[in-house]
This record gives structure tokens, C-alpha cells and sequence, in this order.
């Protein structure tokens, strides 16, 4: 179960930052000269409903592999700016609050 969750953070993570990519399209294609709302229309829902997804995702995550207050903050704090979400869960990734070992760094192979 705490695997599933902590893919489910990281599926959200992306998505979040892909559906900021493409209400940001959207809206420049709203303001622009074109003058054409359709991709607001679509992409705004989808964001939103991926913003609430990737705040219940960190509140689970957060609970489940004991992030500290100020952590937990960090991550939910970085669903508001464009593409933070993707900083935010590599940041995590490294310092593995996701449960996942860092990967170990591998030596370089001699020359000759």
C-alpha cells in the first residue's frame, strides 16, 4: 500500500506540472491574439482537479513516511508555481522521504 501511494505522489507530481504546461498554453492562447477561451475551458478543470489530487497525495504520503510539519509544507506549497511540483518530488527523491534508497553512485569504470 505504501509503494502504491508513494507511485500515486509521483504520477501526480507529473501530471500537475504537464497540466500547468498546458493550462499556461491555454491562457496564452486566451490572451493572445487569437482570442479563443477553448483551452482554458478544457485545461482549467483538468488543473484543478489535479491540484486537489496532488494535495490529498501529499498529505497521505506525508503521514505515511512521517514528513516533518515544515516538509510537508514544502510540498504543498509547491503545487501553486508552474512546474515546482517537479522539484519538490525530485528534492524528495534524493534525500529518500519516499521511501525509495538513493540510488548508489557508481564508480567510474579505469581507462585502459
Amino acid at each position: 500500500m505504501r509503494e502504491k501511494v508513494t507511485r500515486l505522489f509521483v504520477a501526480a507530481a507529473i501530471a500537475e506540472a504537464c497540466s500547468w504546461l498546458a493550462l499556461l498554453v491555454g491562457m496564452l492562447v486566451k490572451y493572445g491574439p487569437t482570442d479563443n477561451e477553448l483551452g482554458v475551458k478544457i485545461f482549467g478543470p483538468i488543473h484543478g482537479g489535479l491540484f486537489v489530487a496532488y494535495v490529498v497525495l501529499v498529505l497521505a504520503v506525508a503521514r505515511l513516511h512521517r514528513w516533518s510539519l515544515l516538509a510537508t509544507a514544502v510540498a504543498l506549497a509547491s503545487a501553486v508555481p508552474p512546474f515546482a511540483t517537479l522539484a519538490f518530488e525530485r528534492w524528495a527523491r534524493r534525500r529518500a522521504m519516499l521511501g525509495v534508497d538513493r540510488q548508489p553512485v557508481r564508480e567510474p569504470a579505469p581507462v585502459g
